[in-house]
């Protein structure tokens, strides 16, 4: 017969925050500002009991916390998709901010359905999270129909409800896709086409308007044909350039909303005789970490993930924190800028572009 298992003596008991104090010679509540990370423990207590909870490991209880404190120390972070490698990389950017500055992230993707976006912020509302920043670049109705009841700060980009409550991150995305017109337009280009993201969603009208209007300032008239609605996709790239292609003469340059856009245009001209950038030059949007190692590497408008991670996380931290130096600021900017890489050249037929032939034959 066995014999029941006895517990290991030496199975370590669990700590307590009063285990903490008495180790670092502190009271209670000093060790418990610490660990909320309230910045008004002086630096040198707040060593004694970071060292203290260290050596004996000590983990604070996030309920508990949450139940004195009156604050989770959560974030929620909901984006639209993660199959962009754009938004990987904008979710790793918040999450690294986010807890070095002391709080948790909670991560939805609403991938455009109606009944996942509301499981998402159910899900963040039960967590009781802080603040929620709704990185979707298009204000879907479901979300903003359930969080804008709750008193909880939220941050959108580009435009929210006129709240109290709500912060927003403005793209600059004219500044960017300027200097993208104005630097093919220095290279000699008249004839560019522009293929947009969905025309339902707020940012990708902001891009193609922005391409109008940078146009008209250098004197180019609207070239209707050459507009072409995609899906933010690598096929829609495909389908939008194909699109193009089978429209007759072949601009010299293509501007696109996003880079997974200009992706699928590369890939699309690749199946072709025209080669980029000889033929015809490619202009992507967000600069992507994936963009840099194209064939060619590709030329694009940088609207920096860590930008936008850093503006969202202080702006929630504002609407939380009574305390925070910008807790009356309700907008957030965010600059564009172009990368030029190699997928912008002189345009076909151009002397600069037969000398430039020239000099690569030797």
């Amino acid at each position: 017969m066995n014999k029941p298992r006895k517990k290991s003596s030496n199975r370590r008991a669990a700590v307590s925050i009063r285990d903490v104090a008495k180790r670092a010679r502190v009271s209670i509540a000093t060790v418990s500002r610490v660990v909320n990370r309230i910045t008004t423990v002086d630096p040198d207590l707040a060593k004694r009991v970071w060292k203290a909870v260290e050596e004996i490991g000590y983990v604070p209880n996030p309920q508990a916390r949450a139940l004195v404190s009156g604050h989770s120390k959560i974030l929620g972070l909901i984006v639209s998709e993660i199959t962009n490698p754009f938004f990987p990389e904008l979710i790793q950017e918040f999450e690294n901010l986010a807890v070095a500055q002391g709080y948790e992230v909670m991560i939805g993707s609403t991938s455009y359905d109606a009944v996942r976006t509301e499981s998402v912020v159910r899900r963040m509302l039960q967590r009781n999270v802080d603040g929620v920043a709704v990185m979707t670049f298009g204000i879907e109705e479901e979300i903003v129909k359930t969080l804008v009841e709750s008193p909880l700060p939220l941050v959108f980009v580009d435009a929210g409800p006129k709240q109290p409550n709500v912060h927003v991150l403005k793209v600059d995305y004219g500044e960017g896709i300027r200097e993208a017109v104005q630097h093919l337009a220095a290279l000699g280009h008249r004839s560019m086409a522009f293929i947009s993201g969905p025309l339902t969603l707020r940012s990708a009208i902001a891009r193609r308007d922005a391409f109008l209007r940078s146009l008209e300032e250098i004197g180019l008239s609207k070239p209707a044909p050459a507009i072409v609605e995609g899906n933010h996709t690598m096929e829609g790239g495909i389908a939008a350039m194909e699109k193009l292609m089978a429209q007759g003469a072949l601009p010299t340059a293509v501007v696109c909303s996003n880079d997974m856009t200009a992706i699928g245009v590369l890939h699309a001209l690749h199946r072709t005789t025209h080669t980029v950038p000889k033929d015809i030059s490619v202009v992507g949007f967000d600069d992507i970490h994936l963009s840099q190692f194209m064939l060619p590497p590709l030329t694009t408008v940088r609207m920096s993930c860590k930008d936008l991670a850093s503006a969202a996380v202080q702006a929630l931290r504002a609407g939380i924190e009574p305390d925070h130096p910008k807790a009356s600021q309700r907008e957030w900017p965010i600059a564009t800028h172009l990368v030029v890489r190699q997928s912008t050249a002189f345009p076909r037929g151009t002397l600069p572009a037969r000398k430039a032939a020239d000099r690569a034959r030797g």
